[in-house]
């Protein structure tokens, strides 16, 4: 039973270019679904240091480019469609918790490399608000709207 299952802990970036635009990538295993970066949370870990991490593991972009700006308050859960559970992660999880991690970006567009040894995405680009809500997998557009809400008086 699904329910039974934990909930993976995981961490999401949201990388605020200074026009307030969202970094969105294509994801390789799924035509037409742009997502911000976001990954597991590694042992000993604290969540801002797992969000840089995972930045610069799926955008080529290092720490010194960026500046925590805010963190969500709570863990934030979302569950698998049952059509995914058993395919991710090994079937160990149901969903994932995630703490979202806003990040300012002071770099430029070449700084951006997502050609990287286990790459996420086919391309990028930055989308406002309204558009990373629109081309994000449905289970996951809720949590994305939570997010976008918390983060909001920092993406203007």
């Amino acid at each position: 039973m699904t329910t039974d299952l934990p909930y993976r802990p995981c961490v999401g970036v949201v990388l605020r270019n200074p026009s307030g635009l969202i970094f969105t990538g294509e994801r390789v295993d799924t035509p037409g679904a742009w997502q911000m970066p976001q990954g597991g949370i590694d042992k000993g870990e604290t969540t801002v240091q797992a969000a840089l991490r995972e930045l610069l593991e799926e955008t080529g972009v290092p720490a010194p480019l960026v500046e925590p700006i805010a963190e969500t308050y709570d863990w934030i859960n979302y569950d698998l469609p049952d059509h995914l559970i058993g395919k991710l992660w090994k079937g160990r999880y149901r969903g994932q918790k995630q703490k979202w991690v806003l990040l300012a970006f002071s770099g430029s567009d070449s700084d951006v490399e997502i050609i990287q040894p286990h790459q996420e995405f086919v391309r990028w680009r930055w989308s406002s608000p309204d558009e990373v809500l629109r081309d994000i997998v449905p289970f996951k557009r809720d949590v994305y709207a939570l997010v976008l809400s918390e983060f909001k008086e920092h993406l203007t």
